[in-house]
């Protein structure tokens, strides 16, 4: 895709929704990068469900690491892979509550050594904690940059890089969210809204069921 189509499409995206924001539903950072860890293979709907309760009884890394795993458990069982979350949550708030004195990280580098956290929700909790011009590639915005033909790649890693080296700066703050949206309700997996799409006229996906 050409720089001014790829202006273009974002220009449209911002004009539609100039300020997006997360759909998970936190208090503080720390609460975003407990959310962030539970939302992987994981819908943000199913996340606010079990975080609405456990934020309220246990709302600093230091309440929810006293909760130990296995009460833990109780919170977050209905999220996909809560064993292994409930483990790495655990862990990540007693270094947070302890070696971080409650603040969490404000690095790529330091978030990642954190348990649970990869470069995605790194990049995450970075964009929505500190604003910062990060980018993280989940299915939906790995679909999208693929479709339009914005970013394709076969990996992750590609196409993060590629959208960071091709999205102008004043979009990259967002492009995040825009892209999120785009891919969760728009430009879904198995039948993409074409005829919905307000960037389609951008699009190199060729879809042989286009909505009426």
């Amino acid at each position: 895709m050409t720089k001014d189509k790829i202006v273009s499409v974002f220009k449209i995206l911002r004009d539609n929704d100039p300020n997006p924001v997360t759909e998970l539903t936190f208090k503080s950072h720390f609460q975003l990068l407990v959310a962030v860890i539970l939302s992987a293979q994981a819908t943000d709907k199913s996340v606010n469900a079990a975080t609405s309760k456990l934020f309220k009884d246990a709302p600093t890394p230091e309440k929810i690491f006293k909760l130990g795993v296995r009460k833990l458990k109780t919170y977050i069982k209905t999220i996909g892979l809560y064993n292994a979350k409930a483990i790495n949550v655990i862990a990540t708030s007693e270094i947070i509550w302890k070696e971080y004195k409650n603040k969490i990280p404000r690095t790529r580098e330091e978030l990642m050594k954190l348990p649970g956290v990869g470069r995605k929700t790194a990049n995450v909790v970075l964009n929505n904690a500190f604003g910062q011009h990060t980018i993280g590639v989940d299915t939906h915005v790995f679909r999208v940059s693929n479709r339009l033909g914005l970013a394709p790649g076969k990996t992750v890693e590609i196409v993060e890089q590629k959208l960071m080296k091709s999205i102008p700066d004043e979009f990259k703050k967002h492009a995040h969210h825009w892209l999120i949206i785009l891919g969760r309700y728009t430009c879904i997996a198995r039948k993409p809204k074409c005829s919905l799409c307000n960037v389609v006229k951008y699009c190199s996906y060729k879809s042989k069921n286009l909505n009426d």
